[in-house]
């Protein structure tokens, strides 16, 4: 049994120990429970409110930077004949088939402290860092990134080569959440706590940071992050490269534009058909 009030309590407490002092003598104890609360999907690195907004749970952070420190470096190679040097307080997770979870061969790993729901169906190799929550049915394709404390729903589908950033540092920052039904495609890039919304498509290439202006032909308007708050992409949408002309002399003489993601329409029943073929594959 964790008790997740102890957890929440201790955390803090043990985190303020000043570098250089010894931690207190239960600190392996409490951050080995904690890892396995996030592993059993019981605490997150990040909540979503009644509003529908997504916020950091800094104390879960906090217990995940403090199994890097507490940790000890150590040779932890596996019977597949890979070979993994990392502290060890954050050895690859090892699986049973009554998991429920599809890990085929090929050099993919999950970081212990990562959650995955059953029906989860990872492709190699792929890679899922210590914090991060996977929903149930999502598939995890080659060469993907789910970094620490990402935060991805159901039934999505993290496309080959895709990134989606990790945020340890500062506690309080939110991390990458991808909503229920998302398609996230290749080699799209999803960094700096941007939230996409249920049901959105993001094609192949879309790179999206707190920083990128998000331009909405549907709805005529931009969508922005900011210092404060994260980039949003709305419910539904979707998302393709686009480019927008640059001001000045010299690059308007020059034909010159910048990358920029571009809102074209909103899912229908035709992006929804252009996506079945996904279930077959599973």
């Amino acid at each position: 049994m964790i008790d997740l009030d102890v957890l929440a309590h201790r955390i803090p407490i043990i985190a303020a120990t000043p570098a250089g002092e010894k931690l207190p003598i239960d600190a392996a104890d409490v951050i080995g429970k904690h890892l396995q609360a996030l592993e059993l999907g019981v605490v997150r690195a990040a909540r979503r409110d009644a509003d529908g907004e997504w916020h950091a749970v800094p104390w879960v952070k906090q217990g995940i930077l403090l199994a890097f420190r507490i940790g000890e470096i150590a040779s932890m190679s596996m019977n597949s004949g890979f070979s993994f040097i990392d502290k060890d307080t954050m050895p690859p997770q090892r699986f049973t088939v009554g998991d429920g979870v599809r890990i085929v061969p090929g050099g993919s790993a999950v970081r212990r402290g990562a959650y995955l729901a059953r029906g989860v169906v990872c492709m190699p190799p792929m890679y899922v860092n210590v914090g991060a929550w996977v929903g149930e049915g999502t598939m995890i394709d080659s060469h993907a990134l789910v970094g620490s404390c990402a935060q991805v729903g159901a039934n999505c589908h993290i496309s080959a080569a895709a990134q989606l950033g990790g945020v340890l540092e500062p506690i309080n920052a939110s991390p990458v959440i991808i909503e229920d039904r998302v398609i996230v495609g290749g080699n799209c890039g999803v960094y700096e706590g941007t939230v996409v919304r249920e049901g959105a498509v993001l094609a192949a290439g879309v790179v999206l940071t707190r920083g990128t202006p998000v331009y909405d032909l549907v709805r005529e308007t931009v969508y922005r992050g900011s210092a404060a708050t994260p980039l949003v992409i709305p419910a539904d949408a979707v998302v393709v490269p686009g480019t927008r002309r640059i001001r000045g002399g010299f690059a308007e003489s020059e034909g010159l534009g910048l990358q920029t993601p571009v809102i074209v329409k909103y899912r229908d029943e035709k992006t929804d058909l252009a996506t079945t073929l996904e279930a077959w594959l599973r």
